[in-house]
Formats: structure tokens, sequence, C-alpha cells
């Protein structure tokens, strides 16, 4: 399963601050039984949240486990998380999420339906927290060329740079 949280800020000055913090919750994250892999990414176009963490997780029951719930979380930064940004999903269709190389880009296309013909994409279907989007479509490019090409053919989708290497875990 894979589990997304996207989020913005309403204080730009903290950014670099908060991108500091990330590093180390991504490293919490990664130690929480059932998560297996952590990878945080920047938007490369305006629109959609200029933060997206991607998470490789076991089932739903690791939301309700205690280690999690002690180290979930926005911490300090909870007062200037943009509440519009916000979304929290646990997608079923991959039982891990994709590695993403450092040089790589990440096609994510969210829709009310799958659409199945579009070639390399893989949907994944929300069945758990906010739901805020039915279907994600993602995808691995080696070059930014390729995912926009990707993206045009889907009708509009984002583009995002990695801004971690995925880091492993329990």
């Amino acid at each position: 399963m894979i589990f997304t949280s996207e989020s913005g800020l309403t204080d730009a000055s903290r950014i670099a601050e908060w991108d500091v913090w990330y590093r180390g919750h991504l490293a919490a994250m990664v130690a929480v039984p059932g998560v297996t892999s952590a990878q945080r990414f920047r938007v490369l176009d305006d629109g959609p949240p200029p933060s997206l963490a991607m998470y490789s997780v076991a089932s739903p029951a690791v939301f309700d486990s205690a280690i999690y719930l002690r180290t979930r979380g926005m911490g300090p930064f909870l007062p200037v998380v943009d509440r519009g940004l916000h979304r929290r999903n646990l997608f079923e269709g991959l039982d891990a999420a994709p590695e993403v190389p450092i040089d790589g880009i990440l096609v994510v296309a969210d829709r009310a339906v799958a659409d199945r013909v579009a070639e390399g994409i893989i949907w994944l279907r929300a069945v758990a927290i906010d739901r805020s989007t039915p279907y994600r479509g993602i995808a691995v490019f080696p070059d930014l060329a390729s995912a926009r090409q990707a993206a045009a053919r889907l009708g509009g989708a984002a583009c995002y740079t990695p801004m971690t290497e995925c880091l492993s875990g329990s």
C-alpha cells in the first residue's frame, strides 16, 4: 500500500527549516513497524501542493499503532501548514511505492476514474484517510521532457522532483 501526505506552508520564510525537519521526520517514519520506505518530492508547477511525501506501508493497521501515533504529523510546523493544501491518502494497487532516482521525475495524476489506457501509468485506488481523490495515477520518468510528454497525454498531471533519496525501513 502507498500512503501519501501532501502539504505546503503559509509562512514561506520557514520552508528551508521545514525541509531540514522533514528529512528527520522521514527517517523517524521508516522506523515505524510496517513503514518500509519514505521519500519526499517538490512539485515543479503551480497548483498542486508543493510538497509530497510517499511511503510504503504494510496495511491500514500501521496507522493505529502507538509508535505511528507518536511519530506522525507536522511537528513544530503544524501552526503554519496550509490546511487547503494538506491531504493524506492511503492507496491500494501497489505493494510498495516506487523508488524515484534523485534525478528522476514522478508524475501524479488524480482522477475520478482510472484511465486504464494511459501507457506506463499505474493506477492506485484511495481506500482510507482523506480520500481526496478516488484514483491516483503514478509513473516514474528518467527526465522532465518525457514526464511532461506523459502528463500531456494524460490531459494534465503534476510533475514532482525528489527532494530526498528513498529511505528504507522495517
